[in-house]
């Protein structure tokens, strides 16, 4: 992370108490910081976390997007920034902003795969989101497990039932 010291902080502080659901107090702690590191994208990113958890899908969408976009190598702008779409039903558009990670965080982002497995699911593309579930559990095994409940994933395990 850059910025200063204090930035550095404030983030870290932010964090626990977002882990906490104090979501007043994270946001308050990233208020603190100086306007010129505002734009840091550890804050961007700390930003980001919070209206996740609050889920202010609509904030979340715009700050993953600017974060995702000035910053690439961000894994969770690109993630946020897909679930929070998804979360506002814009399920194709959720895979769209995936495709385009998928050059910068293709090879080792089990997520990405998970997620784009859930969103093909939804979206009827049970081939492809096959294709992608199997290569997030690839990447990480744990996978298996999450896929054999989440009802994104239902479509799938409807048609594997039947095939």
């Amino acid at each position: 992370m850059s910025g200063t010291r204090a930035t550095q902080l404030r983030v870290e502080y932010a964090r626990g108490y977002l882990g906490l659901a104090l979501f007043a107090e994270a946001a308050a702690e990233l208020e603190r910081i100086a306007a010129e590191e505002q734009g840091l994208p550890a804050v961007r990113s700390m930003r980001l976390d919070l209206h996740l958890a609050k889920k202010q899908w609509k904030k979340a969408v715009v700050v993953a997007a600017e974060l995702a976009q000035a910053h690439p190598a961000w894994e969770n702008a690109w993630i946020g920034w897909a679930y929070a779409l998804r979360e506002l039903k814009r399920v194709e558009e959720a895979r769209t902003v995936l495709m385009a990670a998928e050059r910068h965080h293709g090879k080792t982002s089990a997520v990405l795969h998970y997620n784009l497995a859930c969103y093909d699911s939804l979206l009827g593309a049970l081939k492809s989101a096959r294709v992608r579930l199997a290569k997030a559990c690839r990447i990480d095994a744990q996978f298996k497990a999450a896929a054999r409940e989440d009802p994104d994933l239902a479509a799938l395990r409807a048609a594997d039932a039947v095939g």
